[in-house]
């Protein structure tokens, strides 16, 4: 049973070193930022969780105990890797974007990422 549970840790380090692989691959050759957006969110997501869930397997099932790191790690993974995709989005809105190029904001009238240009066309509502 033993060499069952190896294999499974074995897949899954390989599954995810291609998952490393294709997104450090697509965060070279891909053009422009927001093309490159996508590689490192997923290869961090996958890639790195495939790792955490052998680490898991390997404690679990051949060393007989139960370690938590491998559950916080992923937690701090799941927590950043959105929250990096947004800075990134977000400096490329800023760096190629004029406020005048963007559609419009609806009701809201500003875009958040362009607020501090178009503060003094919008009047302050906090006061009414």
């Amino acid at each position: 049973m033993s060499v069952i549970f190896e294999f499974l840790v074995a897949f899954f380090l390989v599954v995810s070193g291609i998952f490393g692989f294709v997104g450090s691959y697509g965060m070279i050759k891909l053009k422009d930022p927001m093309s490159r957006l996508h590689a490192p969110t997923k290869a961090t997501t996958l890639g790195v969780g495939g790792v955490l869930i052998a680490s898991i397997i390997h404690s679990v099932l051949i060393e007989h105990h139960l370690s938590l790191h491998e559950l916080l790690i992923t937690l701090f993974l799941f927590l950043t890797a959105p929250i990096t995709a947004l800075f990134i989005a977000k400096w490329h809105i800023h760096r190629h974007e004029k406020p005048q190029d963007l559609p419009d904001a609806g009701e809201d009238k500003i875009w958040a990422t362009h607020a501090v240009e178009q503060v003094e066309d919008v009047p302050d509502h906090r006061n009414t």
